[in-house]
């Protein structure tokens, strides 16, 4: 099967300044936030657990006090949740769960540990379960590179579960929308015939790219892929976002004047990832049973915060 070859603008190797600005941005934090989302293809919204946040007059969302007191995020900004039926069987099997976690980087620091505690918080998560832990992120890598080098990786793991962080890069490098859109939905359809899980995890936030139109469309063509093929999604942009606004500074918090926003969304993900997972292994297997649902948090501008 072939997948769509992500489309360059040009734009990176034409002007420097330009590249150096956008990965500069992605380490700055901020409470600015992107454009409201339109829908630009039929989506079917996908079940949440937790409810989402009240209207008008009432109290906001608690964070979910499951996680750690840096890393709360209300459930509604956090994830959106779809069955896991891959981890499931292999869970009623009593045999490890394996798990291929790409996308991201392959830098030193927090991400590099992020493999090591995801595979830790997992197991902390499902009790008795062994979680065997696969990372191969490329840095830099685009959903277009990921698709064609997927087939061999899933052949030689032969995974459960893929956990793809996508589509940071892919903005970056200002690769086409429709094609990094048709890329990301064509993979995870090919895995799905696999009868293997995915859970994707959307960009990162960074408020020195928040208004940015095009940055929001690859944002929001992660989540109506995750919508449309009804898989577990980690709002990782709108998670960063909360987090960017919270005012909590307190003792054990860990946000201050020298914290970068970046490093603190390297060391949530671990949890955050987890709690979707968790949570998605809850959904019932019979459709439709669930009462309450909701679309992914949207992508808001400052002024709707």
């Amino acid at each position: 099967m072939a997948f769509p070859q992500a489309r360059t603008t040009g734009l990176m190797s034409r002007h420097p300044a330009t590249r150096v600005l956008l990965a500069a941005a992605l380490l700055c934090g901020g409470t600015a936030a992107a454009e409201e989302p339109q829908a630009s293809r039929q989506a079917v919204s996908p079940t949440i657990v937790s409810p989402p946040t009240l209207p008008g007059g009432s109290p906001p969302e608690a964070g979910d006090a499951s996680l750690s007191p840096e890393c709360r995020v209300p459930g509604s900004q956090l994830y959106t949740l779809a069955k896991l039926a891959a981890v499931k069987a292999a869970l009623k099997d009593k045999r490890p769960v394996r798990v291929l976690a790409i996308g991201g980087t392959s830098a030193l620091g927090a991400s590099a540990t992020y493999p090591v505690k995801l595979e830790n918080a997992l197991e902390r998560s499902l009790p008795d379960v062994d979680v065997v832990m696969e990372a191969r992120g490329l840095q830099g890598e685009v959903a277009g590179g990921a698709a064609e080098r997927l087939r061999g990786m899933v052949a030689e793991v032969e995974p459960d579960l893929v956990i793809w962080q996508v589509g940071t890069h892919d903005a970056l490098a200002r690769v086409d929308v429709d094609a990094f859109a048709d890329a990301l939905d064509e993979t995870v359809k090919w895995i799905k015939s696999h009868d293997i899980d995915v859970v994707l995890v959307d960009p990162l936030y960074t408020a020195s790219l928040a208004d940015d139109a095009y940055y929001s469309s690859i944002v929001r063509s992660v989540r109506e892929v995750a919508a449309r093929e009804q898989v577990p999604l980690v709002l990782r942009y709108e998670a960063l976002r909360y987090l960017a606004g919270r005012t909590d500074k307190g003792e054990g918090h860990m946000l201050g004047r020298q914290f970068r926003l970046n490093e603190l969304g390297l060391r949530c993900l671990a949890e955050h990832v987890t709690r979707a997972i968790t949570l998605s292994l809850l959904q019932p297997d019979a459709t439709g049973t669930v009462p309450g649902k909701a679309t992914p948090a949207p992508v808001t501008r400052p002024a709707d915060r």
